[in-house]
């Protein structure tokens, strides 16, 4: 029984609670914290986990034999290094860190430990779509890749969202995505301003991210995150003798009054709730026994950070940006960065 500390019993900290303590085997919750003390004892309380003052309190209980890390951003690099220094796996919510240097800092940690502690939660690699979509890709049906299109679409977002998180909060999961889908790692970004929706107040809604890859491959995001209608995401890949695409947005349609309808999910956890729960129960899984996380590692972390820094000044400048990376730790296998 793998025994897991919880940083951060926000809505999402609460959400892997309810997954580790109600749908996946072979976990329990035994310590948690949260900034409010409050909704930390509410939860401590109804599950039966000790209550901690603080992350590292939780990280150094000698009840807990890996982390969850869902607090808020700027502390993950604390509690990710806290952590590594303790020698337990982590399972850290992205991002893995709020800068580049802090994620780079990370990785550096986890090589100077000497094997993988840290996952972090790009929860796209574990969804059936995606997965069977990189199946096709794999079995060379299409032929060789040569673009993929991709739409991130939110109904709306909260008031305090500002006009770059489009990429470093939205478009981060196509960042990620691309890079394990295709196996090569993103190599310049640029971002295009299309008109500009009513519905996005003072933001700039939407916009069109384009992605290069290593190998020649492009990479385009639509960015829509007052659509309105629903959550919809999208992904086809282009190929020489074909193309593949993520199915059906729902399992039902609907035939009622003389329309033929399918529903569209409202947020992303209507979307993703099964590969949430695929993500946890094989980072559980490949804990067993003493053996390291095998998902999205540290260095993926940082991979995305530095593409999101890299798209970031393409849209504060309009033009091409290169993207520049440190060289990569043998710890990280071309097969493991990015996979």
């Amino acid at each position: 029984m793998l025994k897991v500390g919880v940083i951060g019993t926000g809505m999402i900290g609460r959400d892997h609670i309810r997954r580790m303590t109600t749908v996946l085997p072979g976990v329990r919750v035994t310590a948690v914290t949260d900034v409010d003390a409050a909704v930390a004892a509410e939860v401590g309380d109804r599950i039966g986990a000790t209550v901690r003052a603080t992350g590292e309190d939780v990280i150094a209980d000698q009840a807990v034999d890996a982390v969850v890390v869902c607090s808020w951003g700027p502390t993950h690099e604390q509690y990710v290094l806290a952590s590594i220094a303790a020698g337990k796996p982590v399972f850290c919510e992205k991002p893995l860190a709020t800068t580049q240097e802090a994620a780079l800092r990370v990785v550096e940690a986890e090589v100077a430990h000497g094997s993988r502690l840290v996952q972090v939660g790009y929860m796209r690699r574990y969804d059936v779509a995606y997965r069977a979509l990189k199946k096709v890709l794999d079995s060379g049906e299409i032929g060789v890749p040569l673009m993929m299109h991709c739409a991130h679409r939110n109904p709306s977002v909260p008031s305090f969202y500002e006009k770059e998180m489009a990429i470093t909060d939205t478009a981060v999961h196509e960042i990620d995505m691309v890079r394990w889908m295709f196996g090569e790692e993103i190599v310049a970004a640029r971002v295009l301003i299309p008109r500009k929706s009513a519905n996005g107040g003072a933001l700039q809604d939407p916009l069109l991210l384009i992605l290069e890859l290593a190998g020649g491959l492009l990479a385009d995001v639509e960015i829509s995150v007052n659509i309105r209608y629903g959550y919809d995401i999208r992904g086809e890949i282009i190929g020489e003798d074909g193309t593949a695409a993520l199915g059906s947005l729902s399992p039902v349609s609907v035939r009622v009054g003389g329309r033929n309808t399918t529903p569209v999910p409202m947020d992303w956890r209507d979307r993703f709730l099964d590969a949430y729960d695929v993500e946890l129960r094989e980072w559980i899984d490949s804990l067993a026994g003493g053996g390291q996380p095998v998902g999205p590692s540290a260095w993926d972390g940082y991979a995305a950070a530095v593409v999101s820094d890299a798209a970031v000044a393409a849209l504060r400048t309009g033009s091409r940006v290169a993207v520049s990376l440190a060289d990569r730790p043998k710890l990280y296998t071309p097969a493991e960065a990015p996979a």
